[in-house]
């Protein structure tokens, strides 16, 4: 389901806070550097405002536009580069492998013009578990990829992957069947 929002509105301006928020708490990961894990999971987990799974591990730099919409299971590996757009909420499922520079975006603008200039639409991503996305992938609004999928490297995902295939690409389709 999609929402739109005005960018202006009282909603538009704690964003925009949020915005702020996970800037600077995005460039926090950068400054701890590598060498200090555990520091790097409590980074993570104040960025997005809940404790990550069992075995995290993150390689900065790292962006979000707020952080407080994400959720991450357990074994949860994420590359350097990486950036969640997740105002409309991303869900990370265990045993997950997100490769260097994928883009998680889970808000855009509406496609009608007149409406375009002043909303947010906001469709959630969720990624199952067993997952593993290759480097440079993108994944759009409302996507859900399901269990033991695998996404090449590059491919631009705007449709559902299921469980079980390799979907590359752009736009993405599946190959194969695992």
């Amino acid at each position: 389901m999609s929402e739109a929002n005005p960018a202006r509105s009282s909603e538009g301006r704690q964003m925009f806070e949020n915005l702020k928020r996970a800037v600077r708490l995005s460039a926090r990961l950068s400054e701890i550097g590598f060498d200090d894990l555990a520091g790097l999971n409590t980074a993570f987990s104040e960025l997005i405002g809940k404790p990550v799974g069992e075995r995290f591990m993150i390689i900065p730099p790292f962006s979000t536009d707020c952080g407080l919409n994400i959720t991450v299971g357990n074994n949860v590996f994420i590359n350097q580069g990486c950036h969640f757009m997740d105002l409309g909420g991303i869900s990370i499922g265990d045993d997950v492998m997100i490769g260097p520079k994928v883009n998680l975006v889970s808000a855009g603008h509406p496609t009608d013009p007149l409406q375009r200039r002043n909303g947010i639409v906001k469709k959630p991503i969720t990624i199952g578990s067993n997952v593993w996305i290759g480097a440079a992938a993108t994944i759009l609004p409302g996507v859900n990829v399901g269990d033991n999928a695998v996404i090449a490297a590059g491919a631009v995902v705007s449709r559902d992957v299921p469980a079980n295939t390799i979907a590359a690409g752009v736009p993405a389709r599946v190959l194969k069947r695992l």
